[in-house]
């Protein structure tokens, strides 16, 4: 994990004191005192790649707990590799720090790194760190193992397939909002609650795994579920119908919606859910059923795959539902 020498901090000291402990159970990584990596990939596996990049106003507040911007740094990218049935082992880190980051930020920063790397089993082998005039650029590489040729893409999906998903939906759009203080009238009890699903996810990392085999395709819910399943169905050749009233909801997304119907746009397109979407065919529902209970992971059947190329979201009648808002575009949206 190279240093910029342009900081006016040691940077070499920083990566030996706060980022290379987070190495040591990686022997590949060579304490980050080198500017390479090494890495084995064991016999019949295949390694997982995966990169994301959150910036300072974009993708959190300035003021969010640095501890709670690395481990969701972390999560979203361990998200995609669960969506593929991978199973994690290692990242990298590059991170560009505005000059007037001080060493206790950095400190929590490396603290909530390291939470999450022993939670989620992972190494960090290496990286970048230099100074900028800001703002807070942030950009994580995930490395994770699947089977060779098992690996679950987004162009698997047959044409009958049940759509399901995992845990809640809606929780990280709505917890935006919450974090903007915009749901007023929710208790505010149910307000912390979405407010700590946005800040920090939870990647499906135990169920991912034991989906290769069962499901024909997935990936992560990142932009919005209606926008994700339109790219997996894309890569699929096909069209969906999801059904509104079955998405799985929090207690605090229930109550929300019951305050303000309306935001059943936000739950179907704002994004920030990082739960994993998948198609499997219906011979397979009740396994996979089983084997979310094991884990305790939630898993909802909300539609199915189908001829054509729409994704239709209908209401509880079967009526085509018009919605205000599909997915976050990433050059064209702004937050909230």
């Amino acid at each position: 994990m190279s240093g910029d020498a342009s900081d006016d901090r040691d940077e070499f000291a920083l990566i030996a004191r706060l980022f290379a402990p987070l190495a040591r159970s990686y022997p590949g990584a060579l304490g980050l005192g080198d500017d390479a990596a090494l890495m084995d990939v064991p016999a019949g596996q295949q390694v997982v790649l995966t990169m994301d990049s959150m910036v300072g106003g974009v993708h959190f507040f300035a003021d969010d707990p640095a501890d709670l911007i690395a481990r969701k740094l972390v999560r979203v990218n361990l998200s995609d590799l669960a969506a593929k049935g991978a199973k994690p082992f290692a990242i990298m880190l590059s991170a560009a720090f505005p000059q007037d980051v001080g060493t206790d930020w950095l400190r929590r920063f490396a603290d909530g790194l390291a939470q999450d790397c022993h939670d989620y089993g992972v190494a960090l082998i290496g990286g970048d760190t230099v100074s900028t005039p800001g703002p807070l650029t942030l950009t994580l590489t995930a490395f994770g193992l699947v089977g060779q040729g098992r690996a679950l893409l987004r162009s698997g999906g047959r044409d009958g397939d049940k759509v399901f998903v995992t845990g809640t939906l809606g929780d990280g759009a709505l917890g935006l909002l919450s974090r903007q203080g915009r749901l007023p009238r929710l208790d505010p009890d149910l307000r912390d609650q979405l407010t700590r699903r946005y800040l920090l996810p939870e990647p499906r990392t135990t169920l991912g795994p034991k989906l290769v085999g069962l499901a024909h395709a997935a990936m992560d819910v990142s932009d919005g579920l209606v926008q994700d399943v339109g790219h997996l169905c894309r890569q699929s050749g096909l069209g969906a119908v999801i059904i509104a009233a079955d998405l799985p909801l929090s207690p605090a997304a229930q109550q929300a919606l019951a305050d303000d119907p309306s935001l059943l746009s936000k739950v179907l397109g704002g994004g920030d859910d990082y739960e994993i979407v998948f198609a499997a065919p219906p011979e397979h529902a009740d396994k996979i059923i089983r084997l979310a209970d094991d884990v305790g992971v939630a898993v909802t059947a909300i539609g199915h795959l189908r001829s054509g190329t729409d994704v239709v979201v209908q209401d509880g009648q079967g009526r085509p539902l018009d919605l205000a808002r599909t997915g976050w575009r990433h050059f064209t949206d702004t937050r909230g």
